[in-house]
């Protein structure tokens, strides 16, 4: 395990020093991946990742259960804090999925598999896709190489970063979207520009 951003301490200092540090709005991504989840009469969704519930909470408010997993604690109180005991959130690293024998018709994964390296992002796209119910849906929000800070930092592997003090980043592109995701019901990729520009890649398990 290479990554800093695996370590419990680094997301509990980040948390301890910068609180709610995105503030409170959803995601854009959260926002489309919530339209998604209600078209598809999806009930109850895993949040790999939740944080402190700032994208949880429109699922919720949209009448979804959600389970969620993070490794800091911190977090965990934060998200408890503002959103109540409405979610069960599992504490620990993504890494160590499952956390329960539980399947989910919805899975939504902001902004975190990139951090992993090539072996890691494999386990959680398999372990996400295990639990997933048939004829559910999977979204993941990755960084692209259109981010600005595409090739700064160390370079570790190919299209891998560290930056940021320690921060590890896989920037994807189309091929390597295919490549991570194509036997994991891929369905459909499209663009959304954020704080940086993501994809939106959405898989569907099939019945």
């Amino acid at each position: 395990m290479d990554n800093t951003t695996d370590r419990p301490e680094f997301w509990e200092s980040a948390f301890n020093e910068k609180q709610e540090m995105w503030g409170f709005e959803p995601s854009k991504s959260a926002v489309l991946a919530k339209d998604l989840f209600v078209q598809q009469s999806i009930k109850n969704i895993l949040i790999p990742g939740i944080g402190y519930g700032r994208n949880a909470q429109l699922f919720l408010d949209n009448g979804m259960a959600v389970t969620g997993i993070e490794i800091s604690k911190t977090a965990i109180e934060m998200a408890r804090k503002h959103y109540g005991t409405g979610m069960i959130i599992h504490h620990g690293s993504v890494t160590d999925m499952p956390f329960d024998d539980n399947v989910y018709d919805g899975l939504f994964c902001y902004a975190l598999i990139h951090l992993l390296d090539s072996s890691e992002r494999a386990k959680l796209i398999r372990d996400c896709y295990d639990q997933l119910a048939e004829n559910g849906y999977m979204v993941f929000v990755v960084i692209s190489k259109a981010a600005p800070t595409y090739g700064q930092g160390q370079l570790i592997s190919k299209d891998r970063y560290e930056m940021f003090g320690g921060v590890k980043l896989f920037f994807y592109d189309r091929a390597s979207i295919q490549a991570e995701f194509g036997a994991a019901g891929l369905y459909d990729i499209s663009e959304v520009t954020e704080n940086y520009p993501f994809f939106f890649i959405t898989c569907r398990k099939e019945g």
